[in-house]
């Protein structure tokens, strides 16, 4: 079996009411639940949450709700957990063995059902891979760009140059050190096996596991803050409608009332 499972929950703070925002007509959380359904592979969609406005869009769409406990609802809990959590109640309900899992957040909806495909194409392909994630490349957030501001008040590298090559070689392009390819948590495909041992995951998302396959991407990103609200709308114009035109894509998840 081959489930999907999509975490939002309602407690945002940088940008409250995301998951259910209406971007183009539709909430938010509606377009990675479509890309989900689309997906040929996918046998049954699932929603970890404790916002009941979620609850609502997921079942007029059939897809099952998980009830998330509120542990895992706090700004503290994270995202391994609650995977954890909702992977293990998938295994419950359904009783059947599974073996990769499509991986989603509510707020991440720049993910098309072909690379979901494609994804777990790559993990029945090749048997060492951990997971396969869609990945945006940002070289203008390069780690060479990155700073933090120190104790005495001023900017200082977030890491150390060296870390990143060789700083005589290094200059202000945003180039010279090559692509820069950000894990946009839109999808990751994962391996069930990576929650038996996800201490072992590199960080930040463990559950990626150790043996990452890129699902090269374009503007993916999670909505987090206002700002990135065009961004979602110029992907749907530019990328989702290519793919899904719109009046098939109103088909599948209607509009909100």
């Amino acid at each position: 079996m081959i489930p999907a499972l999509l975490l939002g929950r309602k407690g945002s703070v940088g940008l409250p009411g995301k998951n259910t925002r209406l971007i183009k007509g539709k909430p938010l959380a509606a377009y990675p639940m479509q890309a989900a359904k689309l997906a040929p592979s996918v046998d049954q969609v699932f929603l970890s949450t404790d916002d009941p406005e979620l609850m609502k869009i997921a079942r007029q769409n059939n897809v099952e709700v998980i009830e998330r406990p509120a542990y895992l609802c706090t700004n503290q809990a994270l995202g391994e957990d609650a995977y954890k959590h909702g992977y293990e109640e998938i295994c419950k309900r359904t009783n059947q063995a599974v073996e990769i899992l499509v991986l989603m957040f509510c707020n991440a909806p720049t993910v098309l059902p072909s690379q979901i495909e494609e994804a777990i194409q790559v993990l029945k392909d090749n048997p060492e891979v951990d997971s396969a994630v869609t990945v945006s490349r940002y070289n203008m957030w390069s780690p060479l760009r990155a700073r933090r501001i120190g104790s005495d008040g001023l900017l200082h590298p977030f890491v150390s140059l060296e870390s990143i090559g060789d700083p005589s070689k290094l200059n202000c392009d945003r180039d010279s050190q090559g692509d820069a390819w950000f894990a946009d948590v839109a999808l990751s495909v994962v391996r069930a096996k990576n929650f038996e041992h996800i201490e072992q995951g590199l960080l930040p998302q463990k559950w990626m596991g150790r043996k990452i396959h890129p699902i090269k991407n374009e503007a993916g990103l999670d909505v987090d803050y206002e700002w990135q609200v065009p961004m979602v709308e110029w992907w749907i114009e530019n990328k989702l409608y290519r793919e899904i035109p719109l009046e098939q894509s109103e088909m599948q998840i209607g509009k909100a009332k």
